[in-house]
């Protein structure tokens, strides 16, 4: 894992919590094609891996935040008039991942995301 429970601070149960950063360490995995496993997150800059541990810790509270949504085989839906679906302005979805722009954004600077051959 990137981010190990003890570093981290926010507002997930305990109980919940090393589930939770593994599953956003394999999200940030997918948003960056893997390279982060094939470089080593221990070979990496420290910069790129204080990225990596912000975007962990940010998409792990999303996740957590936004489970039922997430986990929803529904695009959207209404009831009653009052109608619910995420601001596409603020989401991201690679390779099946959705999360937030501000955690995209933060691995885009690590140099891991291009979608072109080996970086």
């Amino acid at each position: 894992m990137y981010l190990n429970p003890d570093e981290y601070s926010g507002d997930i149960p305990q109980q919940e919590l090393e589930s939770t950063l593994r599953n956003a360490c394999r999200a940030v995995d997918s948003l960056t094609f893997n390279r982060i496993v094939k470089a080593g997150f221990d070979n990496l800059t420290e910069f790129q891996q204080d990225l990596i541990k912000d975007a962990v810790r940010l998409h792990a509270n999303f996740a957590h935040d936004n489970a039922e949504l997430l986990n929803s085989p529904l695009n959207s839906y209404s009831i009653s008039g009052v109608s619910m679906s995420f601001d596409r302005s603020k989401i991201v979805t690679v390779g099946g991942v959705t999360t937030t722009s501000e955690v995209y954004n933060l691995l885009m600077q690590t140099g891991l995301c291009y979608r072109g051959g080996d970086v």
